[in-house]
């Protein structure tokens, strides 16, 4: 059973992630790229984190025009034009003339023109690039560092983007739940189970203590960390929380079995009906473990309840198989009228006569001696009864019941052949001999 599998949902995070989300470059989205807005940019000179002074250089006028020209066209989605206007910016000896803050907002431009061109590596190159510029604002190099090593996980190259948030982390006073998921999610990658766990249940405590809902993912991955090193006490208490905030048919079933695993069975019962309950369990192997559940606690009513519900409507395969099941439910419970026909059903079904014996003994127990007589024989005539003995004491029990005493002697005799029913047999013809004798008594007299 596959538990967790993190690629398709990491990438589809990564490629929703704010950077992507407008081309809004200098001014709305200035937070997800690093760049301070391009109207209060010269005013923001010398700008950045509190714990570092940094002296940045200005962002001249000439300069700012032709980053908001590149910025227009990225906004209007002529990403050709943005390039261009960007390209001849560091064209002829251009570049040499930009100090490291307008390079900054140059290489951040061009990341956002091959991140909306889904050219990942470029992007990565431009933003590194931003961070190579000595002196820009601190917040800015935090920010961008971050994207780095997104853009890493992007293309899954795993380690780059561990050693990158590492990086990160080490310049950041109060990292987000989501960074520490995302660091957990690299070294799940890299098969670094400790260290995923530890960080992701970081992260869930974290929310948790800000009175928020861990993310579904989160609880996934802590999850499937925890079955891997068979620490079935946490995995049992992450399900048990998912369940409060996420429920869904899954976690029903796997928490049933995991209570299973510590031997809860009452609770493993529990968490199967409450799913069963909900019409969650539309696949016919839940419903027949189900089934099998309601059996093991003596519930055996509901569990046929369970397969001929299931039968009916078709998610339960109508095989021989589910068919006894359904015969021994009824019959345990008492149901003789509704196990015959299932157990019928399921002798018909069968490709050896086990079930025909199985069958016959319900018959005998419904006082059916004919009935139980034919499919008796019709099981050793077909073969592969599991107990030929025990099938002719039965037979012999029927002809007893059904006057026919000579046949019941006969199999009471082939059943006495075999050790294990040797004992019955003799005492069966010891007391059909008996009775026999007082019939004749009664009848002289």
């Amino acid at each position: 059973m596959k538990l967790y599998d993190p690629t398709r949902w990491l990438r589809s995070a990564m490629l929703a992630l704010p950077l992507a989300a407008t081309p809004v470059l200098l001014d709305r989205a200035a937070a997800d790229f690093g760049l301070a807005p391009l109207a209060a940019a010269v005013a923001q000179e010398g700008g950045g984190d509190q714990r570092e002074t940094r002296r940045t250089p200005a962002l001249r006028n000439a300069v700012y025009e032709k980053l908001s020209e590149a910025q227009a066209a990225a906004e209007a989605q002529d990403l050709g034009t943005a390039a261009r206007v960007l390209d001849e910016m560091l064209g002829a000896g251009g570049k040499n003339e930009l100090n490291s803050y307008e390079l900054a907002n140059v290489y951040n431009l061009y990341a956002f023109i091959h991140y909306s061109r889904e050219d990942y590596n470029k992007a990565l190159q431009a933003y590194e690039n931003v961070v190579r510029q000595p002196d820009i604002p601190l917040a800015m190099e935090i920010n961008t560092r971050y994207t780095i090593a997104q853009l890493y996980f992007v293309q899954e190259q795993w380690q780059q983007g561990v050693n990158a948030l590492l990086a990160w982390f080490a310049m950041t006073d109060n990292p987000p739940e989501d960074a520490y998921v995302l660091l957990a999610q690299g070294y799940y990658q890299l098969n670094d189970y400790p260290k995923s766990l530890n960080n992701v249940e970081k992260a869930i405590s974290m929310y948790k203590d800000k009175g928020k809902i861990p993310k579904e993912q989160w609880y996934n991955l802590a999850r499937f960390l925890y079955f891997d090193k068979n620490d079935v006490t946490n995995a049992v208490r992450v399900l048990e929380e998912l369940l409060t905030h996420y429920p869904d048919k899954q976690y029903w079933v796997q928490l049933s079995h995991m209570y299973g695993e510590q031997k809860r069975d009452s609770e493993q019962l529990a968490a199967m009906e409450a799913a069963y309950v909900q019409n969650m369990l539309d696949k016919g192997s839940e419903q027949v473990t189900m089934a099998y559940l309601y059996l093991n606690a003596e519930v055996p009513y509901k569990a046929a309840k369970v397969i001929d519900k299931g039968l009916g409507n078709k998610s339960i395969e109508a095989t021989s198989r589910n068919y006894e099941i359904l015969g021994n439910a009824y019959r345990q419970a008492q149901e003789i009228d509704k196990a015959i026909p299932a157990m019928a059903e399921a002798a018909a079904r069968s490709e050896d006569g086990e079930l025909y014996a199985r069958l016959g003994n319900i018959y005998l127990d419904g006082d059916e001696f004919k009935k139980a007589i034919d499919a008796i024989n019709k099981g050793l005539a077909r073969g592969g009864v599991k107990r030929p003995d025990t099938a002719r004491l039965v037979l012999g029990m029927a002809y007893f019941n059904d006057k026919q005493y000579e046949k019941a002697r006969e199999a009471f005799k082939a059943a006495g052949r075999d050790e294990r029913s040797a004992k019955y047999a003799s005492q069966w013809i010891q007391y059909m001999d008996s009775e026999l004798d007082r019939q004749r008594q009664l009848q002289e007299g």
